[in-house]
């Protein structure tokens, strides 16, 4: 708990940063960059989340990184600061805080839905378009399929839970008869 609140705190630093030089969206495309190269390299994860490295190594480490990668100075000495603050290991919270952020001052969202069974491109479509006019924002959607579901889908946007779901119909169906009694 303790790091996710850790995270937001670095993530809304740094978007804090980004707001000021106007450069929101090349830094977090900096971030998504150092992800990836993270995500495909067991090497470098090692050299910067273990702790037998020494800070001046991984300091060193993340800066060629970084330089290699074209990152801003703001992005580099981000980079630096987590290492000194020994929070790079909550990279990929501050990353997706930092999305968040970003997204929210963009006026986009993103959906969460699961639903029973595949959606089709029309089906996709027009639950964007809905959650899109519902929440006021530009809204893109990430489906899972849920086969335990009896049918329909269930979608969260931020706090925010559509519950479209054969049993949550059912349920309220169940209530409406037994109010009626």
């Amino acid at each position: 708990m303790r790091s996710a609140a850790a995270a937001r705190r670095y993530a809304r630093a740094l978007f804090s940063l980004a707001k000021e030089e106007g450069r929101i969206t090349e830094i977090r495309q900096e971030l998504q960059q150092l992800a990836d190269l993270l995500a495909e390299n067991e090497e470098l994860q090692h050299a910067l989340f273990r702790p037998l490295h020494p800070v001046a190594e991984r300091r060193a480490v993340l800066r060629e990184v970084a330089e290699r990668l074209g990152s801003s100075d703001t992005t580099r000495n981000f980079y630096t600061f987590l290492i000194d603050q020994r929070r790079l290991v909550d990279f990929e919270g501050i990353r997706e805080g930092y999305e968040r952020l970003a997204d929210a001052a963009a006026g986009r969202a993103k959906a969460e839905v699961v639903s029973a069974s595949p959606l089709s491109d029309e089906q996709r479509d027009r639950l964007r378009r809905a959650l899109s006019a519902r929440t006021g924002r530009e809204v893109e959607i990430d489906v899972h399929v849920d086969p335990s579901l009896l049918g329909g889908a269930i979608a969260s946007v931020g706090a925010l839970v559509f519950d479209g779901s054969l049993r949550a119909q059912l349920t309220q169906l169940r209530a409406s008869l037994t109010k009626g009694q």
